[in-house]
């Protein structure tokens, strides 16, 4: 149990930030071993070089904290047998704190030879061109997820490679409550109310609600802009201008309509039942679904491996089921200081670092919460049938974005209070639209930005 309640507040930390760029990143250390795959990328790659050409060379990392070891370590070690590149890292704090030691040591000068930080909004921030090293021109590049590509590129040059595996914001359920009343997975919002419906009338619990940790409410909104993306292209872009809102736009309002329509479906603790709770409920099929974000399968596997394949996840429904898709959390990522005194061996290492023989080093350690951003890798035969059947699927068929904090930095800090409100009732659709607006339009002045 002590572990659940590290992983809880992890998660709570996590979802408080600005961003969740540990999103992937866990301590977990699977009693099966893992049995790789390989797919269609290289085994090994080295620029061409041999084996051993950098033979002796040391290399520095600075990571944050909160990522794990696990998997880094046996990528490292791997590193050091098959190119001689031994790395050495550095911890620094997470959050607030370690976002200004980042910015500190880039602009000293102090930077290390290889940086883990954020995908997305904050990479772009603190200008990268000034700093890292341009890979666009890298074979290895074309292995890139093209979802993630766009998370690490910047004015059309790209950056980074992922540190770890991803995960979503989606609806992890039974598969024992679903087949045993013949329901299929939802692909629109009035066949997941449908099923809601469904298993009420059946005498069970049709969503679980940790309301107790308020983070937990903000799933189905912070979920759902994979379908507002999919109405609205531009709305990242007209949002961080402040152009558009949510409650001046049809696609925006529609998450906060969700998120009051499911109040009837909750469990009847839902306000004051907590993360542990739901998984608890759900691994115990207490409940039928639960909004939340796939690190919670780490979560039920340590607690209950043997119900783990038990828990599908599918996307949190749009209003067209020709165009269902998953949002998605990046990971962090690993970016190469251009002013390394080895760059050469800072690339042949990031090379090596998504290639599968690495890959499957990581998997062999930290089973997976979602899908690597690898074009072709196969995760191994033990990932969670939930990432390696169900979240694989949208990777596959390029049904994926990402959650909106990757494309502006503008995240209204009482995000969590507003969905809780709305989600039980306390505030309409419409008020909660107009709440967040306002709560963003605070941060967007503090970052410069004109709102009105």
């Amino acid at each position: 149990m002590k572990l659940k309640k590290l992983m809880a507040a992890f998660l709570v930390v996590a979802m408080g930030a600005s961003t969740l760029m540990g999103c992937g990143l866990k301590n977990n250390d699977p009693n099966t071993e893992t049995t790789g795959s390989t797919g269609q990328g290289t085994e090994t790659t080295s620029g061409g070089t041999d084996a051993k050409a950098f033979d002796g060379v040391t290399l520095t990392m600075l990571k944050d904290a909160d990522s794990a070891d696990t998997g880094l370590n046996a990528v490292l070690a791997l590193a050091k047998e098959k190119l001689g590149i031994t790395v050495e890292v550095e911890n620094r704090v997470g959050g607030a704190e370690g976002d200004t030691i980042v910015k500190t040591r880039l602009a000293s000068g102090d930077m290390s030879d290889l940086c883990l930080y954020n995908s997305g909004s904050l990479l772009a921030a603190i200008h990268p061109a000034d700093y890292f090293i341009d890979i666009s021109g890298e074979d290895f590049i074309s292995r890139l997820d093209d979802t993630y590509k766009k998370t690490v590129t910047v004015d059309g040059i790209t950056y980074g490679i992922p540190f770890s595996s991803s995960q979503a914001g989606a609806i992890l359920y039974n598969k024992t409550i679903y087949q045993e009343l013949g329901l299929s997975v939802p692909k629109t919002w009035d066949e997941l109310i449908a099923n809601c419906e469904a298993i009420k009338g059946a005498g069970k619990t049709a969503l679980i609600g940790t309301f107790g940790d308020s983070w937990t409410s903000q799933l189905i909104f912070l979920g759902d802009n994979y379908n507002i993306l999919a109405q609205d292209p531009s709305f990242a872009t007209n949002f961080e201008a402040g152009t558009i809102k949510y409650a001046t736009s049809p696609a925006g309002l529609r998450s906060f309509e969700k998120l009051a329509q499911l109040l009837p479906y909750y469990n009847g603790d839902y306000l004051a039942a907590t993360y542990d709770d739901g998984t608890d409920m759900l691994a115990n099929a207490e409940g039928a679904m639960w909004p939340m974000l796939t690190q919670a399968l780490s979560n039920i596997y340590e607690l209950y491996p043997d119900k783990i394949d038990d828990i599908g996840v599918f996307a949190i429904p749009g209003d067209d089921a020709a165009n269902s898709g998953l949002t998605v959390w990046m990971p962090g990522s690993i970016y190469g200081n251009k002013n390394a005194s080895n760059v050469e061996a800072v690339k042949a290492f990031m090379e090596f670092y998504v290639s599968d023989e690495a890959l499957n080093a990581y998997a062999g350690a930290v089973l997976p919460d979602g899908p690597y951003c690898i074009k072709g890798y196969q995760l191994p035969e033990n990932s969670y049938k939930a990432v390696k059947e169900d979240m694989q699927a949208y990777f596959d068929a390029g049904k994926t974005n990402v959650a909106l904090e990757f494309l502006t930095p503008v995240k209204g800090a009482n995000c969590p209070s507003i969905c809780q409100a709305v989600g039980s009732g306390q505030m309409t659709a419409e008020e909660g639209a107009k709440a967040y607006d306002e709560d963003c339009r605070v941060q967007a002045l503090q970052l410069g930005l004109n709102w009105k």
